[in-house]
């Protein structure tokens, strides 16, 4: 039998993808904002493709701004660490 594999919508590209396939970005109760790599932070979370035509295009467009409510200064570094988990996942393991 075939293992489920859990989904999750991309707040950016409104697509499914398999969860493994995506990044976590959590908002706590105390209103912070953090990029979750291990998905078992608590808060809401949003989950984010790893693709970084895609997250620059958001962070042009301010699409997180929109969909968390958060304004860009607090959102920078959120963009900041998206880029730089894709630019590590992305070297080859050794």
């Amino acid at each position: 039998m075939k293992k489920k594999v859990p989904l999750r919508k991309c707040i950016l590209t409104n697509e499914m993808h398999p969860k493994k396939d995506l990044l976590r970005i959590v908002v706590t109760k105390e209103r912070e904002v953090f990029v979750d790599p291990t998905g078992k932070q608590n808060g809401r979370g949003s989950y984010v493709v790893k693709d970084l035509e895609k997250v620059e295009a958001a962070r042009k467009g301010r699409k997180l701004e929109g969909r968390l409510g958060f304004d860009s200064d607090t959102l920078s570094p959120v963009y900041d660490e998206i880029i730089r988990l894709i630019y590590r996942e992305d070297i080859p393991k050794r």
